[in-house]
């Protein structure tokens, strides 16, 4: 059988080709010479067709065979160029010492923020975001902010050079307004984001900072719920030991309004027994009526603090403008 003779001189060619090749560009030529669409191989293949019935059989097993081994010695070749091609150019010592690559590392607010959200992700809290360049509406009056506010004042808010007299926003509230116009209760969210004041830079303030605002809407919500999540949160953020006290104060959204005190040893390293650090209450019903609940039927508390401030008290940092500076020799230690 002709055709079964031509099998195997025609293979051997072929490993030879594949075996002599210098590089991947002359492997690729001798595997399209002999398995490319126009390649002798493929040539032979074609003749199948011709032979008679009886033939086929033992022809199309032989040349099945020698395919196998040429792809099996091609695959193998073109693994060892390609290790060769990748070997350097110039000898290598590889006994000096390699180069120290520097890992990078979150920031240290991200890191805070990060904690942050699994604490309340623990206990059934999903993140909701908003826009920076906020309104009027959802950043002072839907809060129950009145008109002669000072926080309203362009002395303490940046506004925009704009028609609309758009603004950015003064705190992370403006999520809650957004969030509760657009779905119904129950609400358990927290908001963490940037936030901007007209504050002059020192140590203790900055023009631009972040807030995490925690939002709580069901049915019989009462403040014991707000100080349970509180001290829950702040113990697994600041440590078991850690002591949390209500005093009175007001907000225009909130009613009534506290802010809350904590007690650990971080303080106390700090010389200070009790430290302010956030603000809280149960949301006004105003602020219900505005975004269509009823009061009569729902109620909520929300609260929010700083997270420069929590980052700054955990990590002993005295002065809020290194969180800014992007001095690598700061942010290395975190």
């Amino acid at each position: 059988m002709p055709l079964l003779d031509d099998i195997e001189p025609l293979k051997q060619a072929a490993l030879a080709a594949f075996q002599s090749a210098a590089d991947l560009a002359g492997l690729e030529e001798a595997r399209t010479s002999f398995l490319g669409a126009n390649g002798r191989f493929t040539a032979l293949m074609k003749q199948l067709g011709g032979l008679p019935k009886e033939e086929r059989p033992a022809a199309g097993k032989g040349i099945n065979a020698a395919k196998t081994e040429l792809e099996a010695a091609l695959a193998s070749r073109r693994g060892e160029l390609e290790l060769r091609a990748a070997m350097p150019k110039e000898p290598t010592d590889f006994t000096l010492p390699g180069r120290r690559r520097v890992l990078g590392k979150l920031h240290p607010l991200t890191q805070v923020t990060e904690e942050i959200v699994r604490s309340f992700r623990k206990i059934g809290f999903v993140v909701a975001d908003g826009p920076e360049i906020e309104d009027d509406y959802h950043c002072f009056d839907a809060l129950n902010t009145p008109a002669d506010h000072p926080a309203r004042d362009s002395q303490d808010t940046f506004y925009l050079d704009t028609p609309d007299r758009r603004l950015l926003r003064t705190h992370t509230s403006s999520v809650q307004i957004r969030v509760m116009a657009k779905q119904p209760p129950p609400v358990r969210i927290i908001v963490p984001g940037r936030v901007y004041r007209r504050d002059n830079a020192d140590a203790t303030h900055n023009p631009t900072f972040h807030q995490v605002e925690g939002l709580y809407v069901d049915r019989g919500v009462t403040v014991s719920d707000l100080k349970g999540t509180v001290e829950f949160v702040f113990r697994d953020l600041m440590g078991p030991e850690t002591k949390i006290r209500f005093r009175p104060h007001y907000f225009s959204y909130t009613e009534p309004s506290f802010e809350i005190d904590f007690s650990s040893a971080l303080t106390r390293k700090m010389g200070k027994e009790w430290l302010e650090i956030a603000g809280c209450g149960m949301v006004h019903p105003q602020v219900f009526e505005n975004v269509g609940y009823d009061p009569e039927v729902w109620t909520g508390w929300a609260f929010g603090f700083g997270i420069e401030r929590i980052a700054m008290i955990r990590y002993g940092i005295n002065d809020i403008r290194l969180f800014y500076q992007n001095d690598i020799r700061f942010l290395r230690q975190f």
